[in-house]
């Protein structure tokens, strides 16, 4: 359901639901609360004002939402779009809310509205094919406080976000049997058409021609072609360098041969979760106009076990020559971002970032809501991390060693397609990393825990989340060509 967002300088009357933001200074001396609230009354409900906390009171005929900020010093646009979100959850099936928020966070009003619309837009998602009417909740909010030109053009930079994001959702929770590769890039063409996007989709014998054996072993077991797609957005006006954003588009991972349990392939649906989060940052680029070229490079292929699936043992030559020894058909997001790396070397971008729901050792490492980065040039490593912290989005940066090269090598074959017992992500990152070319910055986001949940979390809603989009939006929107090693 589409949420109409607007600006106005004190709430509607017709508002069903208010909602105010309270710091803890705001609480203590009661400078922050509204007319007519009991303080004391608050304490006995045990409301403190603390980040996310919500507390519903009735007032006449409409309802009065108390929301937590914390500490003033602490907020934060991450404090303000989880509280946000905490709102939309807590108004249930009202469907008119104004909401103070980012007027009482103290934080710059256009980046405090854009993280509101965000929460509140994200927290609303919902998908699913239930027989049963979907029950009506948000359509109309009120943005309380400012009505200046650049809260406006918040709004609009907000509600594209959330679009981006509710896009890569939908894409993640479609199941493998519908979203397959060609039904996958069909989608992205039509996106990229309609919002001014140059599209390129490479069919099976165009992915032949190109050479890109990953991508065409991992396909082997498939009744489905494989397709790999190719986005380009410019900017008006002079390009300020060109950033690469390589996604893996898995639609459905059962293993390959190397076949995964009945209770491991349940959700791998979702092994896409990297080219979605590219397709829906692209669809948000022409209303954000970042001032930088952005290209997209997205292989898609489901990993089945047909009668002529890759078997463990089979050599695969990548589009830049190099050769992979398959040892676990279930490590096949690496051969198709292979090809994909190889490919966006080929672009000489000025960087490159990758998206994957990769290893499982990953999630081992850091849990399901952290994802693990990787890559090369510090400089470009950092400012991955800045768009991290201002996106909400958590990673952390994990090593490369040089000395575990050699746990893939292969003795018939450059390297084989796994590591040893331990250090999973690392040995997959190692691999990826000799199919981008020397000398161009390099950025590996393993997400395979931040992904796809099964649990609700402020604007994070059940399934696929949608990971990734803010973060390169942010890295896009800030991105300077960085300097060599």
């Amino acid at each position: 359901m589409t949420i109409t967002f607007t600006t106005a300088r004190r709430a509607p009357a017709t508002a069903h639901v208010v909602a105010h933001g309270v710091t803890t200074e705001g609480l203590e001396d009661g400078s922050g609360l509204p007319e007519g609230i009991d303080a004391d009354l608050l304490g006995r409900l045990g409301f403190e004002a603390k980040a996310e906390q919500v507390q519903v009171l009735p007032s006449g005929k409409r309802l009065v939402a108390l929301v937590g900020l914390g500490d003033a010093e602490d907020i934060s646009t991450t404090t303000v779009r989880r509280s946000a979100a905490g709102v939309a959850r807590a108004a249930g099936k009202h469907r008119f809310l104004a909401c103070d928020l980012a007027a009482a966070s103290g934080l710059d009003a256009a980046d405090a509205t854009q993280a509101v619309v965000e929460g509140i837009g994200l927290a609303a998602y919902r998908f699913g094919y239930t027989s049963k009417k979907a029950e009506r909740g948000i359509e109309r909010v009120s943005l309380v406080g400012s009505t200046a030109a650049g809260v406006r053009s918040a709004v609009e930079r907000g509600e594209a976000v959330v679009e981006g994001v509710s896009l890569a959702r939908d894409l993640v929770n479609e199941p493998g049997g519908r979203l397959t590769a060609p039904e996958f890039a069909n989608r992205v063409r039509r996106m990229a058409r309609a919002k001014g996007i140059t599209v390129k989709v490479l069919d099976e014998a165009a992915i032949k021609r190109a050479r890109l054996g990953g991508l065409l072993g991992v396909n082997r077991g498939s009744t489905r072609p494989p397709r790999f797609v190719e986005l380009d957005y410019r900017p008006k006006g002079r390009a300020k360098g060109t950033i690469a954003l390589v996604g893996k588009g898995i639609t459905f991972d059962a293993g390959g041969l190397s076949i995964k349990s009945g209770q491991g392939m349940m959700d791998m649906k979702m092994d896409m979760g990297g080219a979605a989060a590219v397709v829906g940052a692209f669809s948000a680029l022409p209303t954000l106009a970042p001032d930088c070229r952005v290209r997209g490079f997205l292989p898609m292929t489901d990993n089945m076990l047909g009668g002529d699936a890759t078997r463990p043992g089979d050599v695969l030559t990548i589009r830049n020559g190099k050769t992979i020894e398959v040892l676990n058909t279930d490590a096949e997001g690496r051969l198709v971002l292979a090809d994909a790396l190889s490919l966006a070397s080929e672009a000489k971008p000025d960087a490159i970032v990758d998206l994957a729901t990769l290893t499982g050792a990953c999630m081992v490492a850091l849990g399901p809501k952290i994802a693990g980065l990787m890559g090369r040039n510090d400089g470009f490593l950092d400012q991955v991390e800045a768009a991290s912290e201002r996106s909400g989005e958590r990673v952390w940066h994990l090593p490369l060693p040089g000395d575990y090269r050699r746990m893939v090598d292969s003795s018939v074959a450059d390297m084989k397609n796994i590591g040893g017992s331990y250090g999973g992500a690392l040995t997959a990152g190692i691999i990826l990393g000799e199919f981008v070319a020397d000398g161009i910055p390099w950025a590996h986001l393993d997400i395979a825990g931040p992904a796809f949940t099964d649990s609700e979390d402020a604007e994070t809603a059940k399934g696929g989340t949608g990971f990734g989009v803010r973060l390169l939006l942010e890295l896009v929107a800030a991105f300077e060509a960085p300097e060599g090693d």
